[in-house]
């Protein structure tokens, strides 16, 4: 037996209680590079644990493209970091989140120009990229202690 979840557009305010939202709309926060550059600054908040050490780094990531509908059989966690996916093609991806295991997941897709930071400990489906190349830069916790929870359903949702 599968469930259904629908598949929304992903919004700063729909996304905040799970994460940030990485994009680029609106006018730049500051001018740089002698007027040829806007930053659009400080989008999102890298949460490392202090006390199992770590660091935070950049690491790039080659995921299979997927269709829909998809099927979410599993999902994870981080509990001593936070984990920010930036896509390295203007191509959507869907973002899968859940409050618990045994919560409905939510599904968002990204509109090909945004990334994502999941909070430290957020329950979030695989990288699950639509279309294009499926490389994104990840910036997250490196460190020697464990910082991967997985969670297998019962019962398979199925995102459409």
């Amino acid at each position: 037996m599968s469930r259904r979840v629908s598949i929304e557009p992903l919004t700063v305010e729909a996304f905040a209680p799970y994460g940030d939202v990485l994009d680029a709309r609106g006018e730049a926060d500051k001018i740089i590079n002698a007027g040829q550059c806007g930053r659009y600054h400080d989008r999102a908040t890298i949460d490392v644990s202090e006390q199992t050490g770590g660091r935070v780094g950049i690491s790039i990531f080659h995921a299979t493209l997927r269709a829909l509908p998809y099927t979410l059989d599993l999902i994870e966690r981080h509990p001593e970091g936070s984990q920010a996916f930036i896509p390295m093609s203007a191509d959507p991806f869907l973002v899968i989140v859940a409050d618990a295991p045994d919560a409905t997941p939510k599904a968002f897709v990204t509109n090909g120009a945004q990334g994502i930071n999941f909070h430290r400990g957020t329950w979030h489906g695989v990288l699950t990229p639509l279309a294009g190349n499926g490389l994104f830069a990840v910036v997250d916790r490196i460190g020697e202690t464990p910082n991967l929870e997985e969670h297998v359903f019962d019962a398979p949702w199925i995102i459409s």
